[in-house]
């Protein structure tokens, strides 16, 4: 699970990136497969309509090449199912999305009450470290923590010393277009692949009134992290010394 004098050990991340539709709305879609998240989950995601830029959590079962995903609510649905793990199997028959999935594509519906929807995706880009290093495409990862002004997005990459993320872009949810850029001093390439579902290797919070963007890296036993705060007069985030 760890990086060591770069050489590259096998991690647990199988991601796969789409873009496609939910009726007639654009959206982006990342789902990470595992043999369990815990309580029969073994799938979860992120997905995003293009009009608003904001995440969606979701969750649910892979059955063969049909998913069923059900979408995080409010957070305390997040704590409880995605944070804490729920302590009973969780119920997908209620849930939202119903997909069939192949190589390159997903097909199925999006249905809440009365409404449903016809769902398409194509597969854009992937990344497996769970034994040779695969990656396909450009990864762009839309990880969970939002501010109301921005969401924020990994950019992972393949090098001699494994796949990890090279860097965070800060992206303007109204303009939908990214407003920084920043890099990691990472040689040992252990940003953002600290073991957790992938979505929450960056993680907001508040402090002092100021937005803190927190970077997960993985090594240390633990892993660390690394603050960003956002500096209100530049209207960047700069790395917290």
């Amino acid at each position: 699970m760890l990086m060591l004098s770069g050489k590259a050990f096998a991690g647990w991340y199988q991601v796969e990136n789409y873009e496609g539709s939910i009726g007639p709305n654009p959206v982006h879609f990342s789902l990470q497969r595992y043999a369990g998240f815990g309580s029969g989950i073994t799938v979860e995601g992120s997905y995003f309509h293009d009009a608003r830029q904001s995440p969606i959590a979701i969750y649910g079962k892979a059955d063969g090449s049909r998913l069923t995903l059900c979408e995080i609510t409010d957070d305390k649905e997040f704590e409880r199912v995605l944070v804490m793990g729920s302590k009973t199997p969780v119920d997908t028959t209620r849930c939202p999305f119903s997909l069939e999935i192949d190589e390159n594509a997903a097909t199925g519906s999006w249905s809440k009450g009365a409404d449903k929807f016809p769902v398409t995706l194509k597969k854009v880009a992937s990344f497996d470290d769970t034994g040779d290093l695969k990656i396909d495409g450009t990864v762009e990862i839309p990880f969970w923590a939002v501010t109301p002004t921005a969401r924020f997005a990994g950019i992972y990459t393949k090098s001699d010393a494994g796949i990890c993320m090279t860097k965070m872009q800060v992206i303007n949810k109204k303009k939908g277009k990214v407003v920084q850029e920043i890099g990691f001093d990472d040689p040992d390439c252990n940003a953002g692949m600290l073991m957790t579902t992938i979505y929450m290797n960056v993680q907001k919070w508040m402090e002092g009134g100021k937005d803190i963007i927190s970077v997960n890296f993985r090594g240390g036993g633990a892993g660390y992290t690394e603050d960003y705060v956002f500096n209100s007069k530049a209207r960047k985030y700069r790395k917290r010394k």
